[in-house]
């Protein structure tokens, strides 16, 4: 059985235990720096190829430009050309998840440098690239295929941003015996490719019993679009914790 691994609204869930800390370069810093995302073309497909690329150690990938927004111009003959089959290093693919947790690889762009071959130095094409799905085994955790879109400077994506929580250890709410109600665990969002926010961070340290995080609370770089029609709908909120009522002793 497999599974697709979505970015954080398609119901992504970690598989590392350690987060970067905070004196670690942002993750956006960490992907430029150090995950230049090495591919080569794949011209076959099928279950046959795929389970022999996998055999060597290497993930099939496809990347393509993700659909413009409703009202946008039509796709041009170059944004067609763009869509590649690809095999990527499993190696390298895990080292980039054991630095960047599942759910902010999906909201994190990476260059991708796509070679000729194994070991070429002959460069195809490059470009910054968003990783959209990861396709897993359901028993074995093992990487099957993933999927990327080209995030090229200038250009329009939709990203479902993971949120995260902060200011748990001192929420007066938290503090009475109060509970968290995490009711979204991530936001769409229409980003400009170079202003794609790995993730969303929300600060709970004042809040209260009863006390609520909305849309309109969270404050994001001014070019992001909120895909949402709910915009009213809390994003977390604190709320008494029910006591368990005692069974009556018996007579």
């Amino acid at each position: 059985m497999v599974r697709w691994w979505r970015s954080a609204g398609g119901g992504l869930r970690s598989l590392l235990s350690n987060p970067p800390s905070a004196s670690h370069p942002s993750l956006q810093s960490q992907a430029s720096l150090y995950h230049t995302i090495q591919a080569i073309p794949r011209e076959f497909t099928g279950n046959r190829i795929s389970a022999k690329d996998r055999a060597q150690g290497r993930i099939p990938a496809v990347v393509f430009a993700q659909p413009p927004p409703e009202n946008s111009p039509k796709p041009t003959g170059r944004y067609i050309a763009r869509k590649h089959l690809l095999t990527t290093e499993r190696k390298q693919i895990q080292a980039i998840l054991n630095s960047i947790e599942l759910p902010y690889f999906c909201s994190t762009t990476f260059p991708l440098q796509i070679r000729a071959g194994s070991g070429s130095s002959v460069l195809l094409e490059s470009g910054n690239v968003l990783p959209v799905k990861i396709h897993r085994d359901e028993e074995s955790g093992k990487i099957l295929n993933l999927v990327f879109v080209w995030a090229d400077e200038g250009s329009e994506l939709k990203v479902d941003v993971p949120v995260t929580f902060k200011g748990e250890d001192v929420c007066p709410g938290l503090k009475k015996g109060g509970h968290l109600n995490k009711i979204r665990t991530s936001l769409k969002y229409l980003c400009p490719a170079e202003h794609i926010p790995p993730k969303i961070e929300v600060d709970i340290s004042n809040l209260d019993i009863g006390d609520r995080v909305c849309l309109p609370d969270v404050k994001v770089h001014p070019s992001l679009k909120l895909l949402s029609k709910n915009d009213v709908m809390p994003i977390c909120k604190i709320v008494a914790t029910k006591l368990e009522t005692p069974e009556p002793a018996g007579v």
